[in-house]
């Protein structure tokens, strides 16, 4: 359904069955992982006009791995996460 790399990839999925009977198949909620499942990988400092896509492809080799960066350094506003100068953690679920 999701691409393997997708946040949603590993997802469950579940069935609504709508009163006519119809069944609709959706995603389950996603949660975000607690900081002590993830495993440090490395830090990168953000430069000038870097977009957190930008530095997902640079630190992790797929712009649209971006949400990593997300999960591993929570802040309410992602656009927090793209000023020059600070260091971003990378970090993946520990197995």
């Amino acid at each position: 359904m999701f691409e393997t790399h997708s946040r949603y990839a590993k997802l469950p999925t579940a069935t609504h069955v709508e009163p006519d009977g119809r069944e609709l198949v959706y995603v389950t909620r996603r949660f975000l992982p607690r900081p002590e499942t993830l495993m440090a990988t490395g830090r990168v400092g953000l430069r000038s006009g870097d977009r957190l896509d930008l530095v997902a492809a640079r630190a992790l080799g797929s712009a649209e791995a971006w949400w990593r960066l997300c999960d591993a350094n929570p802040s309410l506003h992602p656009d927090e996460l793209e000023h020059p100068g600070i260091e971003l953690l990378i970090a993946t679920e520990a197995l």
